[in-house]
């Protein structure tokens, strides 16, 4: 048991060794808050092989506090359930926070470990909602809860809705859970919702539970984003991605998508903790929710996002101002990009319904991006409409197609001279002086629109 002990010492040491290291690295800057919540009822004085449950978590724990003592930009702390009042008096509001948290809380942590006595009854909600409180306000902090117990929540509480509460508003991240014990089906179903499970039905399993818990605490992990062709090859990049933790929604890091000097993509780093939803700013944007970090390995995670382009072109002269052409995908309402002319833009591979805003608007339906190549809309050059009114006047412009009369737009007829540009074709005006009160008064008159050419109307 001795040697057993000893060479546990020397695992975490050389933990704590490389924690330092990688909290550095890796959360540079970002404070980590560990709050180690102990199950301090009754039936941790139970077995748990050569010693009890209470002893076993309790040697554990002040073994791992001693060594992240010099671990940069780590806090640790201490809430105890169930130890206050005995069990017979049912005290579900029997939860404290013991050791606060602070840069040079370590002998008291230790020493309080050692001093408290298990009593109770198993108050993880309360505690839970407690706990909330123990964290100091900072937005940019990694808050971690480490929940040891040995029983199911006795005081008719939800464990799991409180902990989703709290990873929704950013409070702290999932919780890790280590059930001590032999009910372990019963500890799964229970609290597998609420956080990270881990079994420990000895002691060995408790020390291993531990150590996997306090890897991911305090280092990140390795992965790369893959952004697939129509091939399914890593060949897409240079386009923004947005991680989200999946639980707040707030945002955790965005990055220009790389590949490195050997063609693939660029290592990233992860914090295993979260689940995320990722973003990747295409357009229109692909989407990959509920992204978990396996912690230990280099994670590969995979999006489909094979592109062509689009490119724009007008030719000749133009007096349109910034002529632009609504892109929407074929058979949707919702704007994806509003691209201007004599430009070229990057889209996700598919049909697309462009609406130009010409005059009159011009409107292609199913246009077909294909991968690797461009397609290029191309329209002709506008004319230009020198329009004369006399008095105040009603009037609209119709153009003519396939012989029928489509609206362009209305005339202010309180301005004697107006210019605008139009694109090339077959044109009616319909006109009438305001004041006049029968329909033999209205006229019409019709004119043509070339490229490039002024065309005087006087109406």
């Amino acid at each position: 048991m001795k040697i057993f002990s000893k060479l546990l010492l020397l695992i975490l040491m050389s933990l704590a060794t490389m924690a330092q290291a990688q909290v550095k690295n890796a959360y540079a800057g970002r404070k980590t808050r560990i709050l180690f919540l102990l199950d301090g009822s009754g039936s941790m004085v139970a077995e748990l092989g050569q010693t009890t449950r209470w002893a076993a978590s309790v040697n554990l724990m002040s073994q791992i506090v001693d060594t992240l003592r010099g671990v940069e930009n780590l806090e640790v702390a201490l809430r105890v359930f169930g130890h206050n009042k005995p069990i017979t008096e049912r005290d579900c509001q029997d939860t404290k926070l013991e050791v606060p948290f602070g840069p040079t809380n370590h002998k008291l942590f230790q020493t309080k470990l050692h001093t408290i006595k298990p009593l109770g009854y198993t108050s993880i909600t309360q505690s839970l909602l407690a706990a909330a409180k123990d964290f100091p306000v900072d937005k940019t902090a990694r808050n971690l809860i480490i929940i040891i117990t040995d029983g199911i929540e006795e005081c008719n509480g939800d464990p799991c809705a409180v902990s989703a509460e709290l990873q929704k508003k950013g409070i702290v991240l999932q919780p890790f859970i280590i059930g001590v014990g032999s009910n372990q089906e019963a500890f799964r179903k229970t609290y597998s919702c609420a956080g990270r499970y881990f079994n420990a039905e000895n002691e060995e399993e408790l020390r291993k539970a531990m150590g996997v818990i306090m890897n991911q605490a305090l280092n990140n992990t390795s992965a790369q984003i893959n952004l697939l062709d129509e091939q399914g090859m890593p060949r897409e990049t240079n386009v923004p991605v947005t991680f989200y933790d999946a639980h707040t929604g707030q945002i955790v890091e965005t990055l220009e998508h790389t590949m490195n000097g050997k063609g693939v993509p660029d290592t990233l780093y992860l914090d295993p903790i979260r689940k995320y939803n990722i973003v990747v700013h295409t357009l229109p944007q692909v989407v990959k929710n509920d992204v978990e970090i396996i912690p230990g390995r280099h994670n590969t995670i995979a999006l489909e996002t094979p592109m062509g382009d689009l490119a724009l072109k007008i030719g000749g002269i133009t007096r349109y101002g910034r002529l632009q052409a609504i892109v929407r995908k074929a058979g949707e309402t919702n704007t994806i990009v509003a691209q201007e002319f004599n430009t070229s833009q990057r889209l996700i591979t598919g049909n697309y319904d462009l609406e130009i805003l010409t005059t009159p608007r011009i409107e292609m339906k199913g246009v077909n991006i294909k991968q690797n190549r461009t397609m290029t809309i191309d329209i002709p050059a506008p004319g230009q409409l020198q329009l004369s009114t006399g008095k105040d006047m009603l009037a609209s412009i119709f153009v003519i197609q396939d012989n029928k009369m489509v609206w362009v737009k209305d005339i202010d007829g309180t301005r004697p001279n107006q210019d605008f540009p139009m694109q090339p074709g077959e044109y009616k005006v319909v006109y009438r002086i305001k004041s006049e009160t029968r329909t033999i008064y209205s006229k019409t008159k019709d004119f043509k629109i070339t490229s490039g050419v002024n065309t005087q109307i006087s109406l």
